[in-house]
């Protein structure tokens, strides 16, 4: 069985996001960057399952610059066996990364496919929706068990009455939640055998998709400072104060 995994490169979730000086973006210039941690997660279920012998190969993609490289490494050394570039030189749409993921599943075809449920950065959460609607296959999303037997994959994921848990035909598209697993580290031999693993480089031309925007970003702000509290003597001045300051309750 091939898993593919899809990651993106971010801004390291431990950074405080800052809007650059014009406003019209967040600023990453000297800022450090990471495996998005949603992704992180569904690399780490990849590994897990080959681990238990279910997985044979692992293959991860990213859509980015030439520097998602540094974050295609990282997933070799936590367990891949080879990785996938789709370079483009501009931020993507959901829509947009989809389709180019469908394109190397339709080349590579994967029987399981894994990604994490949304990007910190964005916080979309729609790009494996699409993808599976896209390649008309089964999904499972925000995943918190992963089960694979009998050419089926089980997928436990949480609801607001408790637990569902699914059973998908494969090929399958997996989001990962937060509670599916704890990623590991990577060991300094594996990040010195990583460098010698196979790590393609295409570009949208060659997978001949349109990658044309839809929507155009007009600014980045800051969110507005919280003004400190106060104090209050009692219950009456809290109730005064609730109702002609902050005009709350009437």
């Amino acid at each position: 069985m091939k898993a593919l995994v899809a990651i993106k490169r971010v801004v390291d979730y431990n950074v405080k996001v800052r809007a650059n000086s014009d406003n019209s973006d967040v600023e990453l210039a000297n800022v450090k960057m990471s495996m998005n941690p949603f992704c992180e997660i569904a690399v780490e279920e990849a590994v897990r399952l080959k681990e238990k012998g279910v997985v044979s190969e692992i293959v991860t993609v990213s859509i980015g610059t030439q520097q998602s490289q540094e974050q295609l490494r990282t997933s070799l050394a936590l367990g891949a066996d080879r990785s996938i570039l789709v370079q483009v030189d501009q931020p993507l749409e959901p829509l947009a990364v989809a389709k180019c993921l469908k394109a190397v599943c339709d080349d590579e075809k994967p029987d399981l496919i894994l990604m994490g449920k949304q990007a910190i950065d964005g916080d979309n959460n729609q790009t494996g929706q699409m993808l599976a609607s896209l390649l008309g296959c089964a999904q499972g999303t925000f995943a918190s068990d992963v089960t694979v037997e009998d050419g089926k994959v089980a997928v436990t994921r949480e609801i607001d009455g408790g637990l569902q848990t699914l059973s998908l035909s494969l090929p399958a598209v997996v989001t990962s939640d937060l509670r599916l697993n704890k990623p590991r580290y990577a060991s300094l031999p594996n990040i010195m055998k990583s460098k010698s693993k196979p790590l393609a480089t295409v570009n949208t031309d060659e997978l001949g998709i349109d990658i044309s925007p839809r929507t155009k970003q007009l600014g980045v702000e800051p969110p507005a400072q919280r003004q400190a509290g106060i104090m209050v003597g009692d219950v009456t001045q809290l109730v005064d104060k609730l109702k002609n300051e902050a005009k709350v309750i009437s």
